[in-house]
């Protein structure tokens, strides 16, 4: 009788240690779900804040070539006005071009530390090279009177107001991004999959801050 009770103790003793492993298998298969649904929430988060400051950028991208593509045409036309101020209109024309390559570059790649840091030296540079020939027409009253530049003006006017509003909005997209990057646990997602800190497009001189006076 006592061998028989023994036998089933230990056969009760087997099904407790049996039911304790399972339950200890699914509840450790249960966290490593939740983490998994955990990770995937945050990776996707993230995709989608990245998505969202390079669509951003490329709105950027829009109004500066537009804007690229303005100068030439108002240089082309302050020549004829301008002629022994060969050195200021060539100067825009460089300044533009360098400008539109640190463009190019930062539209391959939106958000790139690096690149943004170019583009934001090459527009400083355009921007004080068009506001050297603008200063410059002021003492041409012909030039100001002129329909074709007045014109320029103020589509060049207009994009620089876009291109400000397409900045900020650029801007804060990056801020929502790396403040998602940042935060705990998404830091460690961001780490293993490459979610890099993107760079703002941001003039820090006040007097850098200023669009360029385009109107005579």
């Amino acid at each position: 009788m006592i061998r028989g009770n023994w036998h089933i103790s230990l056969k009760g003793l087997y099904s407790a240690e049996r039911r304790y492993e399972v339950i200890g298998i699914l509840i450790v298969l249960g966290i490593i779900v939740v983490l998994a649904v955990a990770c995937i929430v945050i990776y996707n988060s993230l995709v989608t804040l990245r998505n969202r400051f390079k669509n951003a950028y490329s709105q950027i991208d829009v109004q500066l070539k537009r804007r690229y593509d303005l100068i030439p045409n108002l240089v082309e036309t302050a020549k004829g006005y301008l002629k022994h101020e060969r050195g200021t209109l060539e100067a825009v024309i460089n300044a533009r071009n360098q400008a539109s390559s640190a463009n190019n570059n930062a539209a391959a790649n939106p958000g790139d530390p690096g690149a943004m840091n170019n583009l934001i030296s090459a527009e400083t540079a355009l921007t004080g090279a068009l506001g050297r020939l603008f200063a410059l027409a002021e003492a041409y009253p012909d030039l100001k009177a002129n329909q074709t530049m007045s014109q320029l003006m103020e589509e060049l006017s207009s994009t620089e107001n876009k291109i400000a509003f397409a900045r900020q909005a650029y801007n804060d997209a990056v801020m929502s991004y790396n403040i998602g990057r940042e935060k705990f646990p998404n830091v460690i997602i961001a780490g293993a999959f490459s979610f890099r800190e993107a760079g703002l497009f941001e003039i820090s001189a006040p007097e850098e801050r200023e669009t360029v006076k385009v109107s005579f």
